[in-house]
């Protein structure tokens, strides 16, 4: 029997699809004994893993990121590529189900052989990204797929994590929106390798100025953020800003320029290695943090006492800090 780890090894196909499907779902399970199977999955496909690019992508609601991630895919496969995305929804805060909706839009990309689709819910994870999207990027490179795509929810904290877990992180704006300060209060112009003026298109003269913005506001990130911004220093990437119409596919070709040389500078300066080592140790300490975070609260002391220490907090008869405190020690006594 070919186990599931030589299903996604092997040949590109039908199968391959059927087994990566199966081994995300896998890996999205929180029971014990599926979590179990998928640290051994994982252990086997980690040698085969770590040579695709990985490429977040970001904005608010409507910025046609959708639009974008399928051009690009597009152009990309036409290049020879294969092409994965991981698109974050977001999880309905009344039944908890997701909307799904990025599949559905990207109506080309999602049929095309050398492409592969994962739409996950957000669950209520940090910044609506899906909590496995870490080890489905692996299943992924395994699989072949050389540019792994991870779209976000683009709300929240969803950049900074995806910032967190990707080889370069592109940021799309609208021209008119009126926005690039707020985003620069949010701390989010300050983590965009590349930003992207989408719909460039509909109003040209917005696009430019919004273009001239952003641009000046980089300039001034740069001088009081990271190091790496120095623009004497022509071996260091300096963060860019474009124009595009992702519709018309106007663009896409300079976007991807930009992608490679951006690559390029990482990869012979090698903060890209360094950038993918810090994030392993971040990825295992999130994970022992979530661990415990599960231990605590299955824990037999802890859940006799939580029912009336929350009451007595909600009431103000007990400081939350006392509370937890006592949670603490209830969990350290055997």
């Amino acid at each position: 029997m070919v186990s599931l780890a030589q299903s996604i090894l092997g040949a590109p196909g039908a199968q391959q699809r059927r087994a990566i499907a199966k081994a995300i779902t896998l890996l999205e399970s929180t029971r014990g004994d599926h979590r179990t199977q998928a640290d051994a999955l994982l252990t086997d496909l980690l040698p085969h893993t770590g040579t695709s690019f990985r490429l977040g992508i970001s904005g608010v609601p409507g910025v046609g990121k959708s639009t974008f991630i399928e051009a690009l895919g597009l152009a990309l496969i036409a290049q020879g590529h294969r092409v994965a995305v991981l698109a974050i929804d977001p999880s309905s805060s009344v039944s908890g189900g997701s909307i799904l909706g990025d599949k559905t839009r990207m109506e080309h990309l999602s049929v095309h052989p050398q492409a592969y689709i994962r739409p996950s819910p957000a669950s209520g994870t940090l910044g609506g990204v899906a909590a496995k999207t870490r080890e489905a990027m692996l299943v992924c490179e395994a699989a072949g797929y050389d540019i792994v795509i991870v779209e976000t929810v683009g709300v929240g904290q969803s950049e900074t994590a995806v910032s967190g877990m990707t080889d370069m992180f592109v940021l799309l704006q609208l021209p008119n929106a009126g926005d690039d300060l707020q985003a620069i209060k949010k701390g989010v112009m300050e983590l965009a390798d590349l930003v992207v003026i989408n719909k460039a298109d509909i109003d040209p003269d917005a696009a430019t100025r919004a273009q001239a913005q952003i641009t000046s506001a980089l300039r001034i990130l740069g001088q009081h953020g990271r190091a790496d911004h120095a623009h004497h220093d022509e071996s260091q990437w300096h963060p860019q800003v474009l124009q595009l119409s992702a519709l018309k596919g106007q663009g896409i070709d300079r976007f991807w320029q930009a992608v490679t040389r951006f690559r390029q500078l990482q990869e012979a300066n090698g903060k890209l290695a360094a950038r993918r080592r810090h994030q392993s140790l971040d990825w295992m300490w999130e994970r022992i943090e979530s661990g415990l975070r599960q231990a605590f609260r299955q824990h037999a002391g802890v859940k006799s006492l939580l029912p009336q220490l929350t009451k007595e907090v909600e009431q103000g008869r007990i400081a939350a800090s006392t509370a937890a405190r006592q949670l603490l020690q209830a969990m350290q006594q055997k």
